[in-house]
C-alpha cells in the first residue's frame, strides 16, 4: 500500500481558504522580537492555518490568517520562512 502524498510549501503560496498544518519555521531569518509574536500568537510546529486574506493592491501584505479561533495579520515576508504541508 503507497503512503499518503503531502504537498509542501510556504505560507505565502499558500492559496485562499486552503487549511495546511505547519511543518517548519526558519526563526533565524527574522529578528528575535519577531519570532517572539509570531510564537506569542500561536504559530508554531504542528499548528493548522488557514490562509484567508491578503492584502490590496498587488502587494498582497500583510497575509490574514485564522489560527485556532483567532484571526491574525502577519507580513509576507514572514510567511515565506514558514513551511506548511497540505493534507493528503
Amino acid at each position: 500500500m503507497n503512503a499518503p502524498v503531502t504537498l509542501a510549501l510556504t505560507l505565502d503560496r499558500l492559496a485562499m481558504r486552503q487549511r495546511a498544518e505547519i511543518s517548519s519555521i526558519d526563526w533565524d531569518a527574522m529578528s528575535e522580537n519577531e519570532g517572539a509574536r509570531l510564537r506569542a500568537l500561536g504559530l508554531d510546529a504542528g499548528v493548522t492555518v488557514e490562509k484567508l486574506h491578503k492584502g490590496m493592491f498587488g502587494f498582497n501584505d500583510p497575509i490574514a490568517l485564522k489560527v485556532g479561533r483567532m484571526m491574525i495579520a502577519i507580513r509576507k515576508s514572514h510567511a515565506a520562512t514558514i513551511s506548511v504541508v497540505l493534507p493528503a
